[in-house]
């Protein structure tokens, strides 16, 4: 930056004496002011400052009576968009980024002012300069994209959804926000399945808030509405019958040692333990037995695990797939919910759990033995599905509709790709 100042000082010093001596003098040194390569990056700083349209990240719970207000704006916002023809199509042919210059650049300026993500002062021309790269990572930040400012698949599947769709998908979910929000307490967790997210909210307001791993489409996470009872430190996992079906035997079929190598013991119905090369692999009769996997590094739940009463048997917990968590597409569970730095929310749903702060909770898991923790003033939870909401003015949020329940087949987009 250093250098680059110099050479901007030095410049403006000869752009005075150019003005002196004459018009057209003072363009070439202007021109050669811009051109050079160690002229750094000041104007792009001025452009992305005034590019500014409106932070998207928010404190607000998502099923709060304030998100329920402000989605009903948006739904008067896309009413008046679908009323003046709605938005077009942006050519999905290039990927476009910071520095290109393209014709293209044109409708996908027009798209984003329409949007709002985009200031109408911006102007319309072939440049993908600051004002449209700020403009393309708010809308990749609405719609749960990574927000790299380049115009990918995802992104341009999720622009070209027409905005009467769009409208009906925030109609939908405007019932749903309606039906439970102000009724979730004032101290709870929420798994949003759509967005892949989890909340902790406290007082109406968003303490903390986790990436997180829900159900495949075909192993969907279910609707919950339950209270968290009890931590499991280090857990045992206990396989699910349609895992051991799906899952474990077609892996013993290929490799006899999988058990071993993955400390899951074979239990009979008894409570006795099964040795694995006994059984028949061939057929589905292993379905019977109880696989329990010890706790561990390698242990499916990792550190641990987060308990409450649901008839579809789902939990939340930790993973040693850490991985996982950057993925765009995070819906690779068997139902149950794996949440990213889970720890810090175990801490906080143990606050009135007397004996278990979080340095206590740390050296229980060193420990590696299973530990249940019975939990003080039970914390609500709900598992709920919402693709479409809004938590501020001109901030709407949409997510791909996963499980298809939201009735249009254009909201599906990232299985579809």
């Amino acid at each position: 930056m250093r250098t680059s100042r110099r050479f901007f000082l030095t410049g403006a010093s000869a752009l005075a004496a150019a003005v002196v001596a004459g018009h057209a003098s003072a363009q070439d040194v202007i021109g050669d002011i811009l051109k050079s390569s160690t002229r750094g990056n000041w104007d792009d700083q001025f452009d992305a400052r005034a590019s500014e349209t409106g932070k998207v990240a928010s404190t607000l719970p998502i099923f709060s009576l304030q998100t329920v207000a402000f989605t009903e704006q948006a739904v008067a916002q896309y009413q008046g968009i679908v009323g003046q023809g709605g938005w077009e199509q942006v050519p999905a042919t290039k990927k476009l980024q910071l520095g290109v210059d393209d014709p293209d650049v044109v409708p996908l300026r027009r798209r984003l002012m329409v949007s709002g993500d985009l200031s109408q002062s911006a102007g319309i021309s072939t440049a993908f300069d600051s004002y449209v790269d700020s403009a393309v990572k708010r809308f990749q930040l609405r719609h749960g994209l990574p927000a790299d400012g380049s115009m990918g698949k995802y992104t341009y599947s999720a622009m070209n959804v027409p905005a009467p769709i769009r409208l009906g998908q925030l109609q939908t979910n405007l019932q749903r926000l309606r039906e439970k929000a102000g009724t979730l307490g004032d101290r709870y967790v929420l798994v949003d399945i759509p967005a892949a997210q989890v909340e902790a909210v406290e007082n109406d307001r968003v303490v903390l808030r986790h990436t997180a791993i829900v159900g495949k489409i075909d192993r969907q996470t279910p609707i919950v509405n339950s209270k968290i009872n009890e931590i499991i430190v280090n857990p045992y996992w206990n396989a699910p019958v349609s895992i051991v079906r799906k899952d474990i035997i077609p892996l013993m079929r290929k490799d006899p040692n999988y058990l071993k190598d993955s400390h899951i013991r074979l239990f009979a119905p008894d409570g006795s333990e099964v040795d694995p090369m006994t059984v028949d692999w061939s057929t589905d009769d292993a379905a019977k037995y109880r696989f329990r996997q010890d706790p561990g590094a390698g242990n499916a739940m990792a550190s641990v695990k987060i308990n409450f009463p649901s008839p579809d048997g789902v939990y939340m917990h930790d993973t040693p797939q850490q991985s996982l968590f950057g993925k765009l597409m995070r819906f690779d569970s068997s139902g149950c919910v794996r949440v990213q730095n889970v720890r810090d929310l175990v801490t906080w749903i143990l606050r009135d759990t007397p004996g278990w702060d979080r340095q206590h909770f740390e050296a229980a898991i060193k420990t590696g033995e299973n530990t249940p923790v019975q939990v003080v003033n039970p914390v609500p939870v709900h598992f709920l599905y919402l693709s479409a909401w809004s938590t501020g003015p001109g901030v709407v949020q949409f997510r791909d509709d996963i499980y298809g329940l939201d009735g249009n087949s254009e909201l599906q987009i990232t299985s579809a790709l």
